[in-house]
């Protein structure tokens, strides 16, 4: 009787999902650990690290240990998911876990390196890759192992990965470092610039779920939202109110460096697969593709349909947690020298 326990890890730049064979997704919290600079040891992790984002006192530092969909923090990373992979196996840590986590395609080796060693410094017993985009497939339903064309466009928090797939595996792709943290930072810009006022990460955040849109429209263009910070030149806080129309000012730039990612990707595809996505459309996966009317304006720019996977934020986690049926399967066939397990 076998009694490893399989866990699959979206290890995101916003989040970090896990699920449990048999249980599905039992942790989903945010990617951020808080760090006593004195002594170097962790005082919070997750949501509540979260929370003192821009709110700590000096000799406390709230971080997010992954940038851009990669470890920036190596130390950092292995102890969040050394607390993560703890708090999911409970008193049955002593059964060290398989473990399988998704990159970026972008990924190079030395990145791809990095993850798997704080994997296994985590406490897994095996780590193996999946890449994002064919988690995020597999997630969303999509029956790839059949010779037809889906297009999956996966929004994260650090990354877009774009992918083609085909016979269970990817035909062609891109990945670009432009997610949801660069939507916040460009509406961080925005209001530096427009108004000389200084917001914070979470401030961004907020402005961009509740009237950040990719499409101005005259449902949303009235929206508007009352936003607190610093100003610039005075230094004392100051409020102003910012409407869906700026969001879309500030948002313009790097919805569109998506867009010209997934056009990117079409150019490259193989002719009978590009004649099914006609027909099968693409479809979007990830919490930024919740960005109002990103979607739409996809669908304007490619003349395709597009549709958003019923749960885009659980997709790729979902993904790696039918990948673990395969685990045994993975574990006996590694070909030596392969980049991707996956």
């Amino acid at each position: 009787m076998c009694f490893v326990e399989d866990i699959g890890i979206d290890l995101g730049t916003a989040s970090v999902l896990v699920f449990k064979k048999g249980e599905g997704i039992v942790l989903h919290e945010p990617s951020v650990v808080a760090l006593d600079k004195n002594s170097g040891k962790s005082i919070a992790i997750g949501e509540e690290a979260r929370q003192m984002l821009g709110r700590t006192p000096g000799y406390i530092v709230a971080i997010r240990p992954l940038r851009e969909g990669v470890i920036a923090d190596y130390d950092t990373t292995e102890k969040m998911l050394t607390y993560f992979i703890r708090k999911v196996m409970g008193k049955r840590l002593f059964l060290k876990p398989r473990v399988i986590v998704c990159i970026p395609t972008g990924a190079t080796d030395v990145e791809e390196r990095a993850v798997r060693q704080a994997t296994l410094a985590s406490g897994a017993k095996q780590a193996f890759m999946i890449e994002e985009p064919l988690a995020a497939a597999l997630g969303a339903g999509l029956n790839i192992a059949e010779a037809s064309g889906n297009m999956v466009v996966d929004v994260g928090g650090g990354t877009s990965d774009i992918a083609v797939l085909s016979l269970g595996g990817i035909v062609c792709n891109t990945s670009l470092r432009v997610g949801g943290d660069k939507f916040d930072e460009a509406i961080v810009r925005y209001v530096r610039r427009e108004y000389s006022l200084m917001i914070g990460e979470r401030t961004a955040e907020e402005i961009k779920m509740r009237v950040g849109t990719a499409l101005v429209t005259e449902e949303n263009k009235s929206r508007s939202i009352e936003v607190r910070g610093r100003d610039l030149l005075s230094g004392l806080p100051k409020t102003i109110t910012l409407t869906s129309e700026e969001s879309w000012e500030a948002l313009e730039e790097p919805v569109y460096a998506v867009i010209e990612a997934v056009k990117k990707v079409l150019e490259i595809t193989p002719p009978e697969l590009a004649a099914d996505i006609v027909n099968t459309g693409i479809v979007m996966t990830g919490g930024g593709s919740l960005l109002n009317g990103l979607d739409k304006l996809i669908s304007i720019e490619t003349k395709l349909p597009v549709n958003v996977a019923d749960d885009p934020i659980s997709c790729v986690a979902i993904g790696t947690g039918k990948a673990l049926n395969e685990m045994n399967v993975l574990a006996n066939h590694r070909l030596k020298g392969a980049k991707r397990v996956l």
